[in-house]
């Protein structure tokens, strides 16, 4: 598979490769990780998938798969919960009106089929949203995931309770993996947390459930990352990128002689 940046093709290499071509949209975030993370965490990881992603689909021999055409990262995302420290925050309904009109140029500049990839949990339910209504309006099809659902099946680093999580092990694995000069070390430990946070584990399945103040209590993070490392973290995003390519594939698959 071949792939483009959106930047740097001209209109009229624009027009030429979207009917056929997937539309790639990554979205992230700026918003405190803690002290030992970067506020661009989330886009920086999303970032490190889709390109590893690309980079694999680039090395796919098979052929007989279109272009794919990668936009440039939406670097703001939801972000209202993590302002007790910091964070660049767009409304929900702001957001779900920013990637309407993102989605909307692209059907005009005739895409058709359009992915959008998340990095950061608070973005996850109006991305969805947005994809939802967006197919209803305009001829395409589109799809949408965060990064860490989709999966390889290679490698979970045996930690699927702190998976994402938040400026925890797993994020700060990653970052390890991607960006080490970015993490602060040595990474502090976190002290357990009396009564535990109630947001990423509710007292029933099936719940969710949001106490003020929460993440200013625990200090901005899930769970504690002392323990992160950067070889879980490269088995871990490369076990991602892998799952993100096969995503991509599945869905050329699926939606090739769609609308």
């Amino acid at each position: 598979m071949s792939h483009r940046h959106l930047t740097e093709t001209t209109w009229q290499e624009t027009r030429e490769a979207a009917p056929g071509a997937i539309a790639l949209l990554p979205i992230g975030s700026q918003e405190q990780h803690a002290g030992h993370l970067p506020m661009g965490t989330d886009t920086l990881l999303v970032d490190a998938v889709v390109d590893r992603a690309l980079a694999l689909l680039d090395e796919d021999a098979t052929g007989g798969v279109p272009s794919l055409v990668r936009l440039p990262t939406l670097p703001y995302g939801h972000s209202p919960h993590h302002l007790f420290a910091a964070a660049l925050t767009l409304s929900a309904p702001t957001l779900g009106a920013v990637l309407g009109e993102i989605l909307d140029s692209l059907a005009a500049c005739g895409h058709r089929r359009i992915l959008v990839v998340n990095g950061h949990g608070g973005n996850d339910e109006i991305m969805k949203l947005a994809v939802k209504r967006f197919a209803l309006r305009a001829e395409v099809t589109a799809a949408a995931c965060s990064y860490w659902t989709v999966t390889g099946g290679g490698e979970d680093g045996g930690r699927p309770d702190v998976t994402p999580g938040h400026a925890g092990w797993f994020e700060t694995s990653l970052m390890l993996a991607a960006h080490p000069s970015l993490v602060r070390t040595p990474v502090p430990s976190r002290a357990p947390v009396d009564p535990p946070p109630l947001f990423d584990r509710p007292p029933y399945p099936g719940l969710t459930v949001e106490r003020h103040g929460e993440w200013e209590r625990v200090g901005g993070s899930t769970d504690d990352a002392s323990g992160a490392d950067a070889a879980h973290g490269r088995r871990l995003l490369d076990d991602r990128a892998l799952g993100l390519a096969r995503a991509v594939q599945a869905f050329d698959t699926a939606t090739r002689t769609g609308p």
